[in-house]
């Protein structure tokens, strides 16, 4: 029996077609170029159980055909990056009167391209043409990079299907901020799932048993003040759905925060090291704005003696690096995840018009000068810093980043210091001198400066009479 008597010749005419009789476990590499051709170009179909060439079919046992589907998927999840929407399905037909299988796995054109195959630590991208799959050209490359849709990743559809019963906490957290449930309609009418029922991928991270990696956070808790010269007193990595991420953060914080009280006149007041509304904003702001594509990556929260940082994955979304400003109500966040956003607006935790920058301003709107928050995006994430109130003197390192960089030339011991103090800002001479405690001399403008500049790691430039030094950014990155 042959494939074109099972689904019909006109089938086979009408879409770019491959086939195997079962999946090389010795060569997983040639499948899966197929597939991620098959993403790169217009699509196609690949058929498990059918011998190649002839279309022969050759079948596989129920039990035979789970495993084969269950090992395509974790390698295809493991390899191809951003992973193609698929759709796999099982065409039954029976010989002797016992049931056999096929498998076919329909691949759709990727709406962000391109798809990257990463084997053996090496990324390569491939097209599919002509009934065949090779590496693509650098035209190819740059074509698909302008025609990309740059679709969301919490809007693509999952192979999840919608379960009343595996969102019940999503409902409590609902119930909890807004005083009501969220219905199956409301969810419907934001897109949630699909017609067919099947969840997108923001709705998966909802889940009640979703524990993958598309969540992880990191929480840190230094005695000091930077992460390089303190001792860690604890780190702890969670993954869970949205909802117990962002508990797990706030409870975190919370249990590790200070507490202080301001006596008046009149009354005593309380004062936490956080102000709870803008601790809780600036978690929803990680959460809802993170870049759920960049595997391998975390939301960061790291609480100093002087303050929290909140760091998440992806710069500001379709945004200029803004580096480091204490103008958070000048800051426009573009939503990078609109069902998840939604989603948390429905939920009464985010505002729908993106005022959150706003309340956290608020919060702290009658602090000093050394006690204000600020924010600072790269290329590859954003992070909010939050000054703790109970600290005195405000936040210690002046916004020193903690930074990396490859071994200097004839480098000094202030290198590291210089660097990251004039990392966001430029600054003169003098200023740097005062800042490290030493005395502004020809060895600091000279065996310091100038060997730094010698080599590019920072760049001067004069106004005025005054010259000014600025970190280069190329060389130098944020840890």
């Amino acid at each position: 029996m042959y494939l074109e008597e099972l689904i019909g010749e006109t089938n086979l005419e009408n879409r770019e077609l491959e086939c195997k009789g079962i999946l090389n476990r010795e060569n997983t590499l040639g499948w899966l170029k197929t597939i991620a051709g098959f993403a790169n170009a217009g699509g196609g179909d690949l058929y498990i159980g059918v011998e190649d060439k002839t279309n022969k079919l050759i079948g596989l046992e129920r039990k035979d055909a789970d495993n084969e589907r269950n090992y395509f998927k974790n390698q295809v999840n493991e390899h191809l990056v951003p992973r193609p929407q698929m759709n796999i399905s099982f065409i039954s037909y029976k010989v002797r009167n016992k049931e056999r299988y096929i498998i076919k796995v329909s691949v759709e054109e990727s709406a962000v391209k391109p798809v990257i195959l990463k084997y053996d630590g090496v990324p390569s991208i491939f097209m599919r043409r002509d009934g065949f799959t090779n590496g693509a050209t650098y035209e190819e490359i740059i074509e698909m990079s302008i025609k990309s849709k740059n679709t969301q990743y919490d809007i693509l559809t999952s192979e999840v299907k919608y379960d009343e019963n595996n969102i019940t906490k999503l409902r409590d957290f609902a119930k909890e901020h807004f005083g009501k449930e969220l219905k199956e309609k409301a969810l419907r009418s934001m897109g949630f799932m699909n017609e067919e029922g099947y969840l997108l991928n923001g709705a998966v991270l909802f889940t009640d048993d979703y524990s993958g990696k598309k969540t992880e956070v990191l929480c840190s808790f230094f005695s000091g003040f930077n992460k390089g010269s303190e001792r860690i007193i604890t780190v702890n990595k969670f993954n869970g759905n949205i909802t117990d991420t962002i508990r797990f953060i706030m409870d975190f914080v919370n249990q590790r925060m200070n507490h202080s009280m301001i006596k008046t006149d009149n009354e005593r007041i309380n004062i936490d090291s956080f102000p709870q509304r803008a601790l809780f904003e600036g978690v929803i702001n990680a959460v809802a704005h993170r870049d759920y594509y960049l595997d391998g990556t975390q939301i960061q929260i790291d609480l100093f003696k002087d303050r929290l940082e909140i760091s998440s994955p992806g710069g500001f979304y379709r945004g200029e690096k803004i580096g480091k400003t204490y103008d958070l109500s000048g800051v426009i966040s573009k939503r990078r995840n609109e069902l998840i956003s939604n989603v948390l607006v429905a939920c009464n935790v985010m505002e729908a018009s993106g005022t959150g920058f706003d309340k956290i301003m608020e919060e702290y709107a009658d602090s000093d000068e050394t006690h204000k928050p600020y924010i600072y995006s790269t290329s590859d994430h954003f992070t909010l810093v939050l000054p703790d109130l109970t600290y005195s003197k405000g936040i210690e390192d002046d916004g020193l980043v903690s930074i990396i960089f490859a071994p200097i030339p004839n480098g000094t011991e202030h290198d590291e210091k210089i660097l990251s103090y004039c990392y966001f800002r430029a600054h003169k001479a003098s200023e740097i001198a005062q800042f490290l405690g030493i005395s502004d001399s020809s060895y600091l403008r000279k065996q310091v400066l100038g060997n730094l500049e010698k080599n590019g790691y920072i760049i001067s430039s004069k106004l005025s009479r005054a010259v000014y030094y600025k970190t280069n950014t190329d060389l130098v990155k944020l840890d």
